[in-house]
């Protein structure tokens, strides 16, 4: 049953969002009782689910509590074509392994915030493998050459004489054929999805269909002040240990306090109103960060882990002490730090690895002895600081 709750309605066309196409049209969908079909679609471009998509997420979520039907998508065939719609250079083609990889836990990351027993889960490999020529040939007639031309990223590429390939420009027209696929009345997703969001407006009425509403949220912002993006590695997972997790919140720059508040928690925007002048007026940063990366920490993971967590943070970095309870890592003497530690998943990949040691982020637990040679072997016993907030014990079998 469909609940029409002016000030829920109120809070879900506002908050967070950048843009809705049509904003009267969607309004006086949602006030008619009658369930909507809601589409998201992520393409598994990593293992994880950060904070910044699962903005997106919530909003699905919150469609859900109003009695919609939510479609969530995973973009198996979509991630091996590649979005480059944020990106300044061609986006490689991803292989079927690497994709089958990063989805193995999507839906149960994806089922921290939606209710799963109340959602459609599809990949779209279902219904996009099975086109062929003729379909996908009527879809592309109905855009111009110049409709791409004229995308920003596109654009700047061009210009400046780098490749745009041809396979770039056919992964709106299957985002778009997603929306045909499971008959979406609304589409969210975030400000750089914009083209592709449009491109299911215009596909949908070749196929008899009325073209579906789009909302548009924000984009965050991650730890080191640039787009969150995986392949950056400035993210903030929803899978992420909650120690891990909370130092993290805590290393986001002051002038992001706010914005994480209103994107990455459920808090009341008139509490929100509340720090933001308390700021202003003086108070110290550190304490809305204690209170955020507190709220963000308890969303994922609940409030015991999420107190844990912050005495774990004061214990360390207030008090320096080692927290209780890092990971114990067992390896031979003479192996290699980089296959203990992403052998045990400590760290994500070799390249992973190599990047934080370039970066100078492995070292002794006082930060003093850094670890820049990636061919570093195990000799002793070691407790060690990776970045600013995680801890790894080395044991010597």
């Amino acid at each position: 049953m469909v609940k029409i709750d002016e000030a829920k309605l109120q809070d879900l066309l506002t908050r967070g969002v950048e843009e809705i196409i049509d904003r009267e049209e969607l309004l006086r969908a949602l006030r008619s009782g009658k369930p909507l079909r809601v589409k998201l679609g992520i393409d598994p471009t990593s293992p994880n689910i950060h904070i910044g998509r699962a903005g997106v997420l919530w909003k699905l979520r919150a469609f859900q509590e109003l009695g919609h039907k939510v479609a969530f998508i995973i973009g198996d065939f979509t991630a091996v074509i590649g979005d480059t719609s944020d990106k300044e250079s061609e986006r490689p083609m991803m292989t079927a392994t690497e994709v089958k990889k990063n989805i193995e836990t999507y839906f149960k990351q994806a089922s921290k915030i939606i209710d799963p027993k109340k959602a459609e889960m599809h990949y779209n490999s279902k219904w996009l493998k099975k086109l062929g020529f003729h379909e996908i040939g009527k879809m592309a007639d109905a855009f111009g050459l110049h409709e791409f031309e004229s995308r920003e990223n596109i654009s700047k590429r061009m210009k400046a004489g780098k490749r745009v390939s041809l396979r770039e420009l056919l992964y709106p027209l299957m985002q778009g054929y997603d929306s045909v696929a499971v008959k979406a009345d609304v589409e969210l997703g975030g400000t750089d999805q914009r083209f592709n969001l449009l491109a299911g407006r215009t596909i949908q009425p070749l196929y008899g269909q009325k073209p579906q509403n789009i909302l548009t949220r924000k984009l965050m912002e991650g730890t080191d002040g640039r787009k969150m993006s995986s392949s950056w590695g400035n993210v903030i997972n929803i899978a992420d240990e909650p120690n891990d997790m909370f130092g993290k919140v805590m290393s986001i720059n002051d002038n992001l306090i706010l914005k994480y508040f209103e994107l990455a928690t459920n808090i009341s925007l008139s509490e929100i109103k509340e720090i933001k002048e308390s700021l202003e007026g003086g108070k110290n940063p550190r304490d809305a960060k204690f209170r955020l990366a507190h709220e963000i920490v308890k969303l994922y993971h609940g409030e015991k882990k999420a107190n844990g967590a912050r005495d774990g943070f004061i214990a360390t970095f207030q008090k320096k002490e080692i927290p209780l309870g890092i990971p114990e890592v067992r390896a031979k003497k003479d192996s290699l730090l980089r296959d203990a530690l992403v052998g045990a998943g400590i760290i994500a990949s070799n390249s992973e690895f190599f990047r934080l040691c370039r970066d100078g982020a492995i070292s002794g637990v006082d930060g003093r002895e850094k670890i820049t040679d990636p061919g570093t072997k195990l000799v002793v016993p070691a407790t060690l600081r990776i970045g600013k907030h995680r801890f790894v014990k080395i044991i010597i079998n």
